[in-house]
């Protein structure tokens, strides 16, 4: 039982950190009204966390080269413990955008290093058990959040969606300190400071300018300046990798088709499967009037299917060229969010159903594939870049589509909204009931058009939901193609510089992050 210490620790932390992408979304009704937050302070909530995450992986991945893994890891459990009481105690939105962001910071340096603590505290037999625990825990963790959250919502308050976090963090501490070995450490390597400032700065100026865009319209100024801000940051990160030895992100492995291909596959994956999951629990509490626990449940079956079809994923598609599975998975997932639109404004979740199931078997066909055959596709001495890649491209597509999908579902709100005339202003009640305060707007409304007004508002969000499950499964379907178009299996090319070659990790997280 003691040898097994280090990958308790390590699935602890890993277990938290993805539980805390999804945990969220269920109690985000709770949460607006606790704390009197707006749209776009509910889409930051959700977003901080996943952005921090995705901008850090690639240079906490580094900086524990240097410094090594368990140090990180240990450091990481700290700062996200201390983050999570913070975003509990939180009492306006602005602490808590603050905390979550903290919270992301500590969730990438523990995500950043899982790899490197399993391969150096398990060899043989017992690392591919490891790993192949690890990766179980992983496909736990997004089932569980949605569930997690709703019961802790439910039975005591939102704020111990993030409390629950301390037990678990102090546990985790105690047997990493005990038992979790040392990993190897490389004085060779620079951590990519102005790699990181840019990337940061582009992704989070992107993200807001589609929230802006959403609240003030994409012709904007003040939209057209945060684009023109977020294209000013891309230039001086290209800038920033060009002339460095080693960079967060080599700019060269993107002009490869087959590797290019996967991350635009990495990204509208997360982006087209997950982001829309977070407006459908609003649209089961607030129009369903679903409870929280009833409203993760119906989640689960996306979940379990992508489970199970992962597991299998991983058995019998080893061997298969993975430009058939990832293109195939992203078809699965475009075809399933398409047929999510069967979603009415008098339908039940039974609606989902179908378009779920879809969709989870494509979420479990190519998630497996996608890290390892990143890995494959890059130079053997940047194997440790091209999966920390990986993993960022996720995390920053579901980042991304966060905003993207909530502009489509307050658009098409307020359109409905503003064609009923029931609303003396229809632009602020889209955005009240996009984020889940449809009560309060219905409250405003006259008792004799109460029942027209409650029929318009189901009818908005579904009118909403299925404009954003269109975008997202169109968006789908052509990464699906793109990917069975240009990725292509091939041996791992020469490594670049021999002296620094380094072996590829034995493998890379298979979490999806929802």
């Amino acid at each position: 039982m003691r040898k097994w210490m280090p990958l308790l620790a390590v699935c602890l932390g890993t277990f938290m950190l993805l539980v805390d992408v999804t945990i969220v979304s269920v109690a985000l009704p709770q949460m607006t009204d606790s704390l009197d937050a707006s749209f776009s302070a509910l889409q930051w909530v959700v977003d901080i966390y996943v952005l921090v995450l995705a901008a850090l992986l690639m240079a906490l991945g580094s900086l524990s080269d240097l410094t090594g893994a368990r140090r990180v890891y240990l450091a990481g459990l700290a700062v996200f413990a201390v983050a999570s009481l913070a975003c509990g105690l939180a009492n306006s939105s602005e602490l808590l955008i603050a905390a979550r962001g903290v919270q992301g910071l500590g969730a990438a340096a523990m995500f950043a290093t899982n790899t490197a603590l399993l391969a150096s505290n398990y060899e043989g037999r017992d690392r591919g058990v490891a790993f192949g625990m690890w990766g179980a825990v992983n496909g736990a963790a997004a089932a569980a959040g949605p569930i997690l959250g709703g019961v802790l919502t439910e039975h005591l308050d939102w704020r111990w969606i993030f409390l629950v976090n301390l037990p678990v963090a102090a546990v985790a501490l105690y047997i990493g300190g005990k038992h979790l070995s040392g990993s190897s450490t490389r004085t060779d390597r620079r951590v990519d400071l102005p790699g990181t400032v840019t990337f940061t700065l582009a992704s989070t100026l992107l993200i807001f300018a589609l929230i802006r865009a959403g609240e003030d319209g994409w012709g904007a100024t003040s939209t057209l300046l945060l684009f023109g801000g977020c294209a000013l940051a891309l230039i001086l990160f290209v800038l920033a990798e060009r002339g460095r030895r080693d960079p967060m992100l080599d700019l060269g492995l993107l002009r490869t088709p087959s590797f290019g291909g996967l991350m635009t596959g990495a990204l509208v994956f997360s982006a087209a499967a997950f982001a829309n999951l977070v407006f459908v629990s609003v649209w089961a509490q607030t129009v369903l009037d679903f409870s929280p626990v009833k409203a993760g449940l119906i989640l689960m079956p996306l979940s379990l299917m992508s489970f199970v079809a992962a597991g299998l994923a991983g058995r019998f598609l080893a061997q298969v060229p993975p430009q058939y599975p990832i293109g195939a998975g992203l078809l699965l997932i475009g075809a399933g969010t398409l047929l999510e639109m069967l979603v009415t404004g008098s339908s039940g979740w039974i609606a989902l159903l179908p378009g779920f199931l879809l969709t989870g078997l494509g979420v479990g066909i190519a998630s497996p594939i996608l890290a390892s055959a990143a890995l494959a596709a890059a130079p053997a001495d940047r194997a440790g870049m091209a999966g920390g890649a990986a993993n960022t491209f996720r995390q920053l597509g579901f980042a991304l589509g966060i905003p993207a999908v909530g502009t489509l579902v307050s658009g098409a709100v307020a359109t409905k909204l503003t064609d009923s005339g029931l609303f003396d202003d229809a632009d602020s009640a889209a955005e009240l009931v996009t984020g889940g305060q449809s009560a309060s707007v219905l409250a405003g409304v006259p008792e004799q058009s109460k029942a027209a007004a409650a029929t318009v508002v189901e009818d908005a969000y579904a009118a909403g939901l299925d404009l954003a499950f269109l975008a997202s499964g169109l968006a789908a379907l052509v990464a699906g193609v793109l990917v069975l178009l240009v990725v292509r299996p091939s041996a791992r090319p020469e490594p670049v510089d021999e002296q620094h070659t380094r072996a590829a990790e034995p493998a890379e997280s298979a979490a999806h992050p929802a």
